[in-house]
């Protein structure tokens, strides 16, 4: 297919762009480099532009005549939500909407969409299946279920194909150690302790000892990102006019605070100090996937199911680019 991969700049887009290419993909990346990287994409495939150009998307999806398109450019941190929440109304609702309209006048109909586990709020329990009530509890979450919403509006109305991938903690490198995060500021949880080990900083804060789990920290599930990748791409061939896939991208198993930070710390042989520090607003106590609806669907499995094998490759980036694309 002929795929245009919007946000494909960044840190999960250019791990898709890479596994798009492997499988014989043409591929075209529409990124404005605010928060991704150039370098991170072949310079022959990137178009700069703003999500919310929708002149210009339109003209691109005609041009390169794009089967298909994938959708990462959207703010993310829970934190600068709650603080700017006009920020990530605009980029991820609106400027999403703009993204389905040009689709719409290209005649463009099957989009894969990136959503969050940040839907479902704080959960009753967990596993988390698709089936558990959405309630975000914060802005980011907010328009990430607006932009579902909208997809199956879509889809019922101009018969958009489309999935919905409502990722759990996206995680890890390419195994070749080019590819890896470079946020500024960073606030993913691997990428910090890292930076720990490699002396960028001089702990790692522990926030909450008093959860009710095995020991007290919060539990996460951890999906390498080219699982994610992977995924994304198995979708292609499954969308359907008129029709929506929703699914949960996990592992199916967490990891503690202190279960990542051992593994860390095993991986780089060093001591990466923590300290302790007062729980955070709104972090709920556990989140993994129940992902045996991706499994059956997708025909898909992840790769990297243990921590360590996910550290491992996010090290080789870190130790081979510490400061990131600057290097």
């Amino acid at each position: 297919m002929n795929v245009l991969v919007v946000g494909g700049a960044g840190y999960i887009g250019s791990h898709a762009v890479r596994r798009l290419l492997l499988n014989g993909h043409i591929v075209w990346v529409y990124d404005n480099c605010s928060l991704g990287h150039a370098a991170a994409v072949p310079e022959n495939l990137l178009l700069q532009g703003d999500l919310r150009d929708q002149e210009k998307l339109t003209g691109i999806l005609r041009e390169k005549q794009i089967d298909a398109v994938m959708h990462f450019a959207a703010f993310a941190s829970v934190p600068e939500s709650i603080a700017e929440p006009a920020k990530y109304y605009d980029n991820n609702v609106v400027g999403t909407l703009r993204l389905l309209e040009a689709m719409r006048a290209a005649e463009v109909w099957r989009i894969v969409f990136s959503s969050t586990c940040a839907t479902y709020g704080i959960p009753e329990k967990s596993p988390i299946s698709e089936e558990t009530p959405q309630r975000p509890i914060n802005p980011y979450g907010f328009t990430k279920l607006t932009m579902e919403q909208a997809l199956e509006a879509y889809a019922q109305a101009y018969g958009f194909g489309y999935a919905a991938f409502r990722y759990f903690n996206a995680a890890g490198a390419s195994p070749k150690g080019d590819l890896g995060e470079d946020h500024n500021p960073e606030t993913h949880l691997i990428p910090i302790l890292l930076q720990v080990a490699l002396g960028q900083r001089p702990h790692i804060a522990i926030y909450g000892d008093d959860y009710p789990t095995p020991d007290g920290t919060c539990i996460r599930d951890y999906i390498h990102v080219d699982d994610l990748s992977d995924a994304h791409i198995r979708a292609l061939d499954l969308l359907e006019p008129g029709q929506g896939i929703r699914l949960n991208l996990g592992t199916g198993h967490g990891c503690s605070v202190q279960e990542v930070l051992a593994a860390c710390r095993q991986v780089t042989g060093h001591p990466i100090p923590a300290v302790q520090a007062e729980r955070r607003a709104g972090d709920p106590p556990e989140l993994v996937a129940d992902n045996r609806r991706a499994l059956q669907l997708l025909g898909w499995e992840p790769a990297y199911p243990q921590i360590e094998a996910t550290v491992e490759t996010a090290w080789r980036w870190h130790q081979s680019h510490p400061a990131g694309y600057g290097d």
